[in-house]
């Protein structure tokens, strides 16, 4: 099949598999750049949607897609969601019986899956498949663990440079949510890409309201925090496990349901809490960093960390698992100088150590900085925001700012001198005209900024260097042994006009002192974006399926919106396609419908069947019916259906064999009764299609079989 050919379908196999009608960004352009056998290296913000751009050139593409995750509940997280939108996906790890595991391989071999998740350590299990006649295109998730400067390096990764030696023609794409310059650069290099097409997104995750404050009290903060918010969702990252179980004990004294989570639980304990969280039946989890990249749950509405992050690569991953849905978040950081002496100590030792305290102590100002938030979490991924996000506690409770353009430019001018090859402490020993032993062994008395910020302090100094760096005026290289490096704006700064604003030095506690309470939030019990979620719980409850994976949180609020009352309607909601009409349409448009008003419940239903039917009678095939009504055959098939129990004149042998029946009839009986079509589908193994189904059920029900 031509690469034209595959483009062309791309926006229908998007609407069918996933239920969008768009692309998101740059995700289009990526998905083409692997059709077209390109190596690729995406980096782009949790909850950007970098999944489908693996996923769905794994649908058109002829072989099998390997996609490498570091973690079992990531892989199966990833499956369920994949098999939920009827594409065959599984996973090979460990925890596999070797029958299963050969069955899986068969499944390879016979070609009858299109993605395989792995773990770097069980790669050595397919061993004889690594080879272009079963492999189309690997996916390396979680990309930055390759590296020793990313924020969660993991040995095991730095094997999978064979990949590419023994894959040539086939194309690698990495892909990761944190990845600063250097990071992104050790992936390519150590995945032997180097040549990949880089897709940077914008790493500005708007939904996401950012909060930091003073830790005092911090436990009783967190109390109120969630009482606030009733319902809804979320995570509380603590430093120790300790800490996970005194705040976990707490919240529950509040009656708010919680668990604790962290490494010393048992790997059964483990999984039962993290499945819990996933299905909705716990609202919140205190947890060390152990829980993370195994959460893909959408509809976290609030992070909290109760203790400072190592570093803003682990603090913007961990915040991410919020608001996937693109629905509104909040990110809430606790700042304690208690925190930053005690990941300094862990620190200690460590052969990165100097690049892990040059990371700390850039959170330590993000922390406590007094310009946009955003900005500078931005920067330091090396995007520059022009204007403030208006969406931090920063920016809400605004400090008072003067002009600090002149002490940018004294600066700016001293980073050029040095040729960007000098940390912050030189850059400000240069500036105040200090006379130490490694400014004169270097020559540095002798530059023409030497001495010329010495009116201000070192103390202050360092804090207005802080401030640059936060603004993007200039960035810090950790890989250059933290030298000070130049941005875009720089140059504006020094000769295009552009002003700089910083504010003056201040103490922590006045600093406190701008914080706002939150507003506590209502929440409509009745509302039916509450009635979709009770009923997605329920279903997700008989189908073993995490809620999301249903439909997630902006979907049912779309419904909302939009109130679709007929299979068509429903299928231009965004994240229902084909599929998933044909699973839950049924039970969702009739909640809509029963909180609508049974007189418009009635007239609707009655409306569309008996539109079908009138074409039914005129002698048009389901196709032509199909094609007339501009639906689906699925949902011509489950009018049929309706119609039949109605009473109308149906052949319904037309459409489903007796046998199909009595087989159906069978699996009744051995489901106990189940009325979920994924039961009957599974049972069938995927051979039945949902409309017999339907329609024979439709039969079992009207004859009392």
């Amino acid at each position: 099949m031509q690469n034209s050919t595959l483009q062309s379908q791309l926006i229908p196999t998007l609407k069918t598999n996933f239920g969008y009608d768009s692309f998101r960004g740059q995700q289009q352009d990526i998905i083409e750049n692997v059709l077209n056998k390109k190596d690729t290296l995406v980096i782009m913000p949790t909850g950007g949607g970098k999944s489908i751009c693996f996923q769905l050139p794994a649908i058109l593409l002829e072989g099998l897609t390997l996609v490498i995750s570091p973690l079992i509940a990531l892989m199966k997280d990833q499956v369920d969601g994949l098999n939920a939108n009827g594409i065959s996906a599984a996973f090979f790890n460990s925890s596999q019986h070797p029958e299963e595991q050969q069955e899986i391989i068969n499944k390879v071999i016979n070609k009858d899956l299109k993605l395989l998740y792995v773990a770097p350590e069980s790669l050595g299990g397919l061993e004889n498949l690594l080879n272009e006649q079963y492999i189309s295109c690997v996916a390396i998730d979680e990309a930055h663990c390759i590296s020793s400067w990313g924020h969660d390096f993991r040995p095991s990764y730095q094997q999978l440079g064979f990949l590419k030696r023994q894959l040539s023609n086939t194309p690698i794409i990495a892909l990761t949510a944190t990845a600063d310059k250097a990071t992104r650069q050790d992936i390519v290099a150590q995945l032997q890409i180097p040549d990949a097409d880089q897709f940077i997104s914008s790493f500005d995750r708007k939904n996401i309201e950012l909060e930091v404050r003073p830790a005092d009290g911090r436990a009783n903060q967190i109390v109120r925090f969630i009482k606030q918010r009733p319902n809804e969702a979320g995570i509380v990252y603590c430093l120790s496990r300790k800490n996970t179980e005194q705040i976990a004990k707490k919240l529950n004294q509040n009656g708010i349901n919680t668990d604790a989570y962290h490494a010393g639980l048992s790997f059964e304990d483990r999984s039962r809490i993290q499945e819990d969280f996933i299905f909705d039946k716990t609202q919140v989890v205190c947890a060390t960093v152990a829980f993370g990249m195994g959460i893909d749950k959408s509809n976290v509405r609030w992070v909290i960390h109760h203790n400072m992050p190592k570093n803003i690569e682990g603090y913007y991953q961990e915040i991410g698992r919020g608001g996937r849905d693109g629905l509104n978040a909040h990110a809430l950081l606790f700042h304690s100088y208690a925190d930053v002496i005690q990941l300094r100590k862990f620190a200690s030792g460590a052969s990165n150590e100097e690049v892990q305290i040059a990371k700390l102590d850039r959170m330590k100002q993000f922390s406590e900085a007094t310009t946009c938030r955003r900005k500078i979490l931005l920067s330091y991924f090396g995007e520059l925001l022009s204007e403030n996000c208006g969406n931090c506690d920063v920016c809400k409770n605004p400090p008072k700012f003067f002009d600090g353009t002149i002490i940018a430019q004294k600066a700016l001018s001293t980073i050029t001198r040095v040729k960007q090859q000098e940390a912050t402490g030189t850059i400000i020993d240069i500036l105040r005209g200090a006379k130490n032993a490694n400014v004169l062994e270097k020559g540095y008395d002798a530059l023409k900024t030497f001495g010329i910020g010495n009116d201000i302090s070192w103390k202050d100094w360092q804090q207005y260097v802080i401030q640059l760096i936060n603004q993007g005026v200039c960035e810090i290289a950790f890989h250059k042994n933290n030298a000070l490096q130049l941005t875009d704006f720089s140059n504006k700064v020094l000769f295009k006009g552009l002003k700089v604003h910083l504010t003056h030095p201040v103490e922590a506690k006045e600093q406190e002192k701008v914080i706002a309470k939150p507003k506590a939030k209502r929440t409509a019990t009745n509302s039916l974006f509450e009635r979709l979620r009770k009923l997605r719980y329920r279903i997700s409850l008989e189908e073993n399926l995490p809620a999301y994976l249903i439909f997630n949180d902006a979907t049912l609020k779309e419904m909302e919106r939009v109130r679709p009352m007929s299979e068509s309607e429903f299928l231009t909601i965004s994240g229902v396609g084909q599929r998933k009409l044909e699973v839950y349409g049924d039970e969702f448009i009739a909640e809509i419908l029963d909180f609508m008003g049974s007189k418009i419940k009635k007239q609707k239903k009655t409306d569309t069947h008996i539109l079908t039917y009138e074409l039914y009678k005129k002698g048009f095939s389901i196709e032509e019916i199909s094609i007339q009504r501009q639906l689906k055959a699925p949902t011509i098939y489950s009018h049929i259906a309706k119609l039949y129990l109605d009473g109308k004149d149906i052949n319904i042998f037309d459409f489903v064999s007796k046998s199909d029946v009595e087989a159906v009839h069978m699996a009744k009986i051995e489901l106990n009764n189940s009325k979920t079509l994924k039961d009957y589908f599974e049972y069938f193994n995927e051979q039945m299609d949902y409309f017999k189904i339907r329609l024979a059920l439709s039969v079992i029900e009207k004859e009392n079989l």
